[in-house]
């Protein structure tokens, strides 16, 4: 991942001008709201530096929220949006792929639009040991990416489509598929972009 590149696009544009860019993150959400969650249920947002989620999640009353992104200034966003209620979310600078986390520290992972960015496979693979490690036994991974009939580039760079059999496959035997959800997101600019949301625990593993 490259830090100056997104560090330079949110110094750039205005946030709701970028492409990804969700008033409501509506599909995130209503899988969300259909978990099992307890609101002191520890949540990661991969790459939320400035998506709104957080501020639906604290609204919700989620108490142990944290947003990671590689992006300082996409961090400042939500910062500055959230005002005092920023205080009460964890907040990470850092490449998904060299985190610290503790073990089995999240029930739910989240990320939308950030694995479909590792073009390498060592990436990818450092970031499904990630996962691994720090998804609680009985937690869920929720990953969207382009779908097949997606983009093949976002933001000037080369990305993965991935339909779920796909990225089932690439995540691996210790990740079971629950279920998937197909959205054409409207961009600020008024394009579609096709994503596909998977929700993976993990194996032999039955949720409560």
């Amino acid at each position: 991942m490259n830090k100056d590149h997104w560090n330079n696009i949110y110094a750039s544009k205005a946030t709701d001008a970028v492409s990804w860019y969700q008033n409501v993150p509506a599909v995130s959400l209503d899988i969300i709201n259909g978990l099992p969650l307890e609101k002191s249920s520890p949540i990661i947002d991969i790459g939320g530096g400035a998506s709104n989620l957080v501020d639906h999640l604290v609204k919700s009353r989620f108490s142990d929220i944290t947003v990671l992104d590689i992006a300082e200034n996409a961090l400042a966003v939500s910062k500055k949006r959230l005002g005092d209620a920023a205080n009460s979310v964890h907040w990470i600078a850092s490449d998904i792929t060299q985190a610290h986390f503790k073990p089995e520290q999240f029930k739910l992972w989240h990320d939308r639009a950030v694995f479909h960015f590792l073009t390498k496979a060592e990436d990818r693979q450092a970031y499904i040991e990630q996962l691994n490690q720090a998804l609680d036994a009985d937690g869920v991974a929720l990953i969207a990416t382009f779908a097949l009939d997606g983009p093949e580039k976002c933001s000037g760079l080369e990305i993965v489509r991935y339909s779920p059999e796909l990225l089932s496959k690439t995540l691996g035997d210790k990740f079971e598929l629950i279920k998937s959800n197909k959205e054409n997101h409207q961009t600020p600019a008024g394009n579609q972009q096709a994503f596909v949301y998977c929700l993976f625990k993990k194996r032999n593993i039955r949720l409560k």
